[in-house]
């Protein structure tokens, strides 16, 4: 990569001859393969004398200096990137940052994208008081990462996986809290509340633009829950200046096939769009799991006037991820030989269909003022009909099988949300204010077999899978939560060194619930105040504050004996500092924090047979990353999290105290590294790790799951500009590992694997 001035992200067009993208920054517009964008940094481009430009010119090779040379032209030509007129150097040409990108190597931290991932000011991750991560889709492609739980735990910092298939596949873990409840997911800027604790939509990463991940707790910008973090899927948007057409095929191990197609652009000059479709099968990894997925998303964006703009949304999926439920254990240990058996039974059915709607408007009536609508529809309909729960039995040496579980959620969500964001300033300062209000009505309905009974033997090595068998499905949670809110975010920018970041939000809920029949309401406050100081341009150190809230269970399936509970309250306090260096090629983070949240159920110390809302859990951490631009050819990104959770005060009956104890699925010590590297034209490798330190599978720290690192690994070749054939080797060293599980049965992670992507762009 070569680079004219400081540090800059970009917008991407076009395709390289090394199979990256060319990516021209600089001030201007979209022209011939390549882009050029104004790029707000904390300090001004500095000058280049012609001469300088000339021989970084000369420097590389033809069909890179070919675009650099449009670029260049561009941009003389632009009043935009013209010298000021007070410059004294009639030969100087103010040429803001211009980056030409042959083989993409990484985008690094991306401190400098706006993102709404820490408030709704669009703030870029540098700006912002709090850790905020953005995945983009660019890094999610070289990574060959085609699950975006995949995405989010391979290149987030300090976030751990725990899916099971009862959870949607989609738990996580963040700085010591674990589950929908605590890790808030949305999509496209809205809540997905979890039924009975799933979630099950997006899965497919070939529609998503990028992912926005806020560490810490989100109360204050989605509402109760999320004490642990959000984490924001966005999809591909309409493109109003470019065309993008993508197609990509895939071919591998354990019958893999899929194929993939994108298109987006303008229609004319008032309306643009977007398609994604996406659709996966495989004969599965191990015995009797096939898997196979279809997911589509679809855009039309309206400009009506030069101030507002229509964009109507639908997305749709329907996944069917398999129906391993888990291997049995042996005395709490894994046997390698039944590594690939399949305990369920053969007519085992796991299959999730979620569909979303939206309308989006956007309307600036004046320079300082931006008006920002949508609403939304979402539909899930899940299913499950499996024998879930495995026992090895030490006397027959047979694996005994129970929890025969059918189950259906229908759930139905529709929401408004309205905001406001104003732009003044009073004494000279920039002050920005976004107010708004979150409106929502969600219905769900789990209808089930329980009480769950049933039983059956199956032998060890070679078990004989059976059928489901007759059973009735009643209706036992059928609910509705009416949800609003009001809130205001707001950053005061004193002056070019110090800025005031705050946040308030207010909700109120109330369930309804058929059987037994009540209805309850619950309130909440959440706010957070954060301060961001810049010593020096590149540099931020930032300190925040904030309170949330968390309800005890889940509120779509709010329990009876839980009606007349209050929502848990957290407080965090986090320190961090964010930076760039080497001239603009390494960024990284560091951030220090301790939350603790309160009333948690326990029972009274002074007579254990009394149950309060007087338990206490907390965590402490650190959390760093870093992404270094070693060579214009390599790059190497790195982050790691270490984090220290317990229950300070948590009795769970006469006999039972988990004070001082670690919570399940909290691994202390999570990390990532990434490397890439372009060794020759049209050529670049890359591989990645992915370690999780040891889990303790239940409150009692009594039995735990192992560490695992697992690496992944790519070789790309880009044998035409808009040609790429990449072989990606998952789980390289074949490691055999579990990502969840209890004390009797894992969920073993897949063995090594390999596919063939063919991605062409036209």
């Amino acid at each position: 990569m070569n680079t004219l001035g400081g540090v800059s992200d970009a917008v991407t067009i076009g395709p390289s001859a090394r199979g990256g993208e060319w990516r021209v920054y600089g001030d201007g517009e979209v022209i011939a393969g390549a882009t050029f964008v104004r790029k707000p940094f904390h300090s001004p481009p500095p000058r280049r004398d012609v001469s300088e430009i000339l021989f970084v010119l000369a420097s590389i090779s033809n069909h890179r200096r070919n675009a650099a040379l449009i670029a260049l032209a561009s941009i003389i030509a632009s009043p935009l990137a013209a010298q000021p007129s007070e410059s004294k150097d009639a030969n100087a040409i103010w040429l803001g940052t211009i980056t030409l990108d042959g083989a993409s190597v990484g985008s690094g931290l991306d401190l400098q994208t706006p993102s709404n991932a820490g408030s709704r000011l669009d703030l870029t991750p540098f700006e912002t008081p709090a850790s905020v991560q953005v995945i983009d889709s660019e890094t999610i492609r070289q990574r060959a990462q085609r699950d975006v739980n995949q995405a989010i735990v391979q290149n987030s910092t300090g976030i751990s996986f725990h899916g099971s298939p009862g959870n949607g596949g989609t738990s996580f873990s963040m700085r010591g809290f674990t589950g929908h409840g605590s890790v808030t997911r949305l999509y496209d800027g809205t809540r997905l509340y979890p039924g009975s604790g799933t979630v099950t939509f997006p899965f497919d990463s070939w529609s998503v633009d990028r992912i926005e991940i806020l560490n810490g707790p989100a109360s204050v910008l989605y509402g109760e829950g999320g004490v642990g973090g959000a984490i924001n899927i966005i999809p591909k948007k309409p493109l109003t200046d470019y065309s993008r057409n993508e197609i990509r095929t895939t071919l591998g191990t354990d019958g893999q096939r899929g194929v993939a197609f994108g298109s987006a652009g303008p229609l004319n000059e008032a309306l643009a769009y977007s398609f994604d479709i996406s659709g996966n099968a495989s004969d599965g990894w191990l015995d009797r799991n096939p898997t196979s997925s279809l997911s589509f998303s679809g855009a039309l964006r309206w400009q009506l006037t030069d101030d507002l703009s229509l964009t109507l949304s639908h997305a749709y999926s329907d996944n069917q991820p398999g129906t391993y439920f888990g291997t049995p254990l042996v005395d709490g240990k894994l046997d390698t030989r039944v590594r690939y058996r399949n305990y369920n039974v053969a007519d085992d059915l796991v299959r999730f269909k979620d569909g979303y709607t939206q309308l989006q408007a956007e309307w600036r009536p004046a320079d300082n003022i931006t008006l920002k609508s949508n609403t939304y529809y979402l539909t899930s309909d899940r299913n499950w009909r499996n024998v879930e729960g495995y026992k090895f039995n030490t006397e027959s040496g047979k694996v005994d099988r129970s929890v025969y579980i059918a189950i259906n959620h229908d759930l139905e969500q529709v929401g408004h949300r309205t905001d406001a964001t104003i732009t003044t300033t009073p004494g000279g300062m920039e002050n920005t204010t976004t107010i708004g209000f979150d409106v929502n009505r969600i219905s769900f309905k789990n209808t089930n077999n329980s009480p769950y009974e049933g039983y059956s033997e199956v032998d060890f090595l070679n078990p004989e899978p059976g059928v489901f068998g007759p059973h009735t499905l009643t209706t036992n949670t059928d609910t509705t939560t009416n949800q609003y809110a009001l809130f205001v975010d707001n950053r005061l920018k004193v002056n070019d060194q110090w800025a005031v970041v705050g946040g308030l939000r207010y909700d109120h809920l109330r369930v309804s619930r058929v059987a037994p029949a009540f209805t309850t309401d619950f309130d909440s406050l959440s706010w957070r105040l954060g301060l961001v100081y810049n010593p020096v341009p590149d540099v931020a150190l930032y300190a925040q504050y904030s309170r949330a809230a968390e309800p005890i269970g889940n509120m779509l399936s709010l329990r009876d004996d839980y009606k007349d509970l209050k929502l848990t309250t957290a407080r965090q306090a986090e320190v961090g500092v964010k930076f760039a260096f080497l001239d603009g090629r390494a960024d990284a983070t560091l951030a220090a924090y301790r939350i603790v949240k309160n009333d948690l159920l326990a029972r009274d110390p002074d007579d254990r047979s009394v149950t309060n809302q007087i338990g206490q859990q907390s965590s402490k951490g650190l959390e760093a990353a870093i992404g270094l631009e070693v060579t214009p050819s390599l790059r190497i990104d790195m982050n790691g999290a270490l984090v220290s959770p317990r229950y300070d005060d948590y009795i769970q009956s006469e006999t039972t105290d988990y004070s001082g104890r670690r919570p399940a699925n909290t691994p202390r010590r999570v990390a990532n590294i990434w490397g890439s590297w372009g060794f020759a034209e049209g050529w670049t490798a890359r591989a990645g790790a992915h370690y999780v330190a040891e889990a303790y599978t239940s409150d009692n720290n009594l039995t735990t799951r192992p560490s695992y690192t697992l690496v992944n690994a790519g070789l790309q070749w880009a044998p035409r500009e808009n040609m790429t054939l990449d072989l990606n080797i998952y789980n390289l060293t074949d490691r055999i590992y579990a990502s969840s599980g209890g004390a009797t049965q894992w969920l073993l992670g897949a063995p090594r694997s390999a596919s063939l992507d063919l991605h062409i762009r036209f």
